[in-house]
């Protein structure tokens, strides 16, 4: 008798655990959070990953959502296409219905196909690769332009303003670094201009001179470089040593604290607006410094505005059903740190724009002229 009176208490016991953990899970509405945690671009993940904590932090501090706090879970693809897979059907088993990211391109396209599959909702702050809106996934949405926006801008620059006498165009071979290398490459020479050079490296690679000295012998003197920051700070570096003499350009991808010293100075970049110094986000601003964060980042304000639209989506729609959300954001304009925002049918964000910085050795920036 004493022996079926403990086996009851140990049971009654591991129930109220498993009810307890249920009740807990009921209370917050979970979120992935799926980043480049670790590789060669986990700076790209670190701002991303600051947007997002900062807004769930404050919405969480006043109250949550819906009755419930939101609770992030953090993944990491490494910015691989071959891990990111894993990444969504981790969120799949267990059972998330939201998730924040894909940082990369290249990473996001694989698992957007399984959150598709899975009805699982996706906003990237980051991920600008135009082939992400083409495939018709209802539950996609970004905030932050497309290469078919960024590329045109950069081009239009180096056409009206730069004005190279022979253009290079490099890429990394890679969905988002090649995306943009052509949309400049198809703009300048809808524009007239024709590059001398459209080539690709690969990732990893770190000895450039047999490309740099075919640069020289073609006389290039304007580079635009399509893809992440660790090719392009190798790139740089050796082109100063072999007095190549000419100037470069890169995408957002480029503009990271790492890039830095005298081999970048003057690099032009393409970047979302600076939504740090607006006047209305000068308290988000501070509070991201008091994090010892820096605002400016490239994906920093991107990555807290796509937290805002879900929280005021969630809000708005007064259901965790992810396809009403979804519905409620189609339909929707939201006021976020970039200012107003609302998605085409196709789930971009339809005013976005790109601005142009000049890159310094500090790895500050300041706006082109």
């Amino acid at each position: 008798m004493k022996m079926q009176k403990t086996v009851m208490i140990a049971v009654l016991a591991a129930v109220m655990i498993v009810a307890g953990g249920e009740a807990k899970a009921q209370n917050t509405i979970k979120v992935a959070v799926a980043s480049a945690l670790t590789g060669p671009v986990a700076q790209y993940g670190d701002m991303q990953r600051a947007g997002i904590h900062l807004a769930v932090e404050r919405v969480n501090a006043a109250g949550g959502v819906l009755g419930k706090k939101i609770e992030l879970v953090e993944m990491d693809d490494a910015c691989e296409p071959k891990q990111s897979p894993a990444v969504a059907n981790e969120v799949v088993s267990q059972k998330i219905k939201f998730v924040l990211g894909h940082v990369c391109s290249g990473a996001f396209k694989p698992a957007a196909q399984i959150y598709d599959e899975n009805d699982i909702l996706m906003i990237t702050s980051s991920a600008t690769s135009d082939d992400l809106s083409t495939y018709g996934y209802k539950m996609f949405f970004r905030t932050i332009g497309k290469d078919s926006q960024q590329g045109p801008v950069a081009a239009i620059y180096i056409i009206n303003t730069i004005k190279p006498k022979k253009l290079a165009i490099i890429h990394d071979k890679q969905t988002y670094g090649q995306g943009v290398a052509t949309q400049v490459k198809n703009t300048v020479e809808e524009h007239g201009l024709k590059p001398v050079m459209f080539e690709g490296i690969n990732k990893g690679d770190t000895d450039f001179s047999a490309l740099i000295t075919k640069m020289k012998q073609a006389g290039v003197d304007f580079v635009y470089y399509g893809g992440y920051h660790p090719e392009l700070i190798i790139l740089l570096k050796q082109a100063r040593d072999q007095d190549l003499g000419a100037r470069w350009m890169g995408p957002e991808g480029a503009a990271v604290s790492d890039v830095k010293g005298e081999s970048v100075e003057g690099l032009l970049v393409t970047l979302p607006p600076d939504f740090s110094k607006e006047p209305d986000n000068a308290k988000i601003a501070e509070a991201f410094r008091a994090k010892k964060q820096d605002p400016s980042g490239a994906f920093v304000m991107t990555s807290y505005a796509a937290a805002q639209v879900l929280i005021e989506a969630l809000k708005g729609a007064q259901s965790e059903d992810q396809k009403t959300v979804a519905e409620y954001m189609h339909k929707n304009k939201f006021k976020t740190v970039l200012g107003n925002v609302e998605f085409t049918p196709a789930g971009d964000w339809a005013t976005a724009r790109f601005d142009i910085f000049v890159w310094h050795k500090d790895a500050s920036k300041t706006l082109a002229p």
